[in-house]
């Protein structure tokens, strides 16, 4: 059958805020693009799997290709929430792609940001992803979860600014244009703890930018936040050996906005990042069809 019908390959790269998925083929590279909902396989399995099928449909319908092709798609996820093979088997059998290959968001984020090269990626979104690659060995710490772990992600600085706001009402830390931000965008202070019972990472990663974009106008607490975040990550990257020379590639949607707060030699070999974990996903779907 995969003869009869050439294989469309599949990259997903699924976050704890949304999902992105791309396809395409061999031949002409990826076709389409369409976004979804949460995809953190842990957090929420059966919402996970829905939101990358929803997103999937998309792709494949904008790329021109009959949805009866996904049947014969091969498939590379790269995933939030991926625990290891039981949790990886649990996705495949829950797809109806011809071949599906799970792994770890870290794995299609380190090869969507410097390809095959060796070096160190720090890739910030709703989560933290701190990895270095070198002779195509790849080596990551950190990132467990959020609620023991994920320092200097969206998720840490958004639940870090509504932590100093509450210091702020309680006379504890003096006000700012973040603290008055928080305030008046979640209604106060009782807006802050009710939006906190309930919130998801996720949740607490959309209120990121306001750190960041605070931080960069001055701002006492977002600075704070994110300068508490750098030394996280300059700590982080230490751990991994890195040296002067060794190149660094700051990625995601929170992770460039730290380059002013690393120390200089950390960004005397800042690089852009080739392409998103998204792009890593269908680099290594292409090369689980040509297996």
């Amino acid at each position: 059958m995969m003869d009869q019908y050439p294989p469309i390959l599949i990259g997903v790269d699924g976050g704890g805020t949304g999902c992105r998925v791309v396809v395409g083929t061999a031949q002409d590279g990826i076709l389409a693009e369409a976004k979804g909902g949460r995809a953190n396989v842990s957090t929420n399995f059966d919402e996970a799997i829905a939101h990358i099928l929803e997103a999937t449909r998309a792709a494949v319908k904008d790329a021109g290709q009959d949805l009866e092709q996904m049947n014969h798609a091969v498939a590379h996820l790269g995933l939030a929430g991926f625990t290891g093979p039981e949790i990886g088997k649990r996705v495949t059998d829950a797809l109806p792609f011809a071949k599906s290959i799970v792994t770890e968001d870290t794995t299609t984020t380190i090869v969507g940001a410097i390809g095959a090269d060796d070096g160190y990626v720090v890739a910030l979104g709703t989560g933290t992803i701190i990895a270095r690659q070198r002779s195509a060995v790849q080596t990551c710490i950190g990132g467990w979860c959020y609620q023991v772990s994920d320092q200097a992600s969206g998720a840490w600085l958004g639940h870090g600014a509504l932590e100093q706001t509450l210091l702020v009402v309680d006379g504890i830390v003096a006000p700012s244009a973040l603290s008055d931000r928080m305030l008046e965008k979640l209604g106060g202070a009782a807006g802050i703890v009710q939006f906190s019972l309930k919130a998801r990472p996720g949740d607490f990663g959309t209120l990121a930018p306001d750190v960041v974009e605070t931080a960069a106008a001055g701002d006492a607490i977002g600075t704070m936040l994110m300068q508490r975040g750098a030394d996280y990550l300059k700590n982080a990257i230490g751990a991994l050996e890195y040296q002067t020379n060794d190149i660094l590639c700051l990625s995601g949607g929170v992770g460039p906005h730290y380059a002013p707060y690393l120390p200089e030699h950390m960004t005397a070999n800042l690089v852009s990042a080739k392409g998103r974990a998204v792009d890593g996903a269908f680099a290594l779907a292409m090369t689980a069809a040509a297996e």
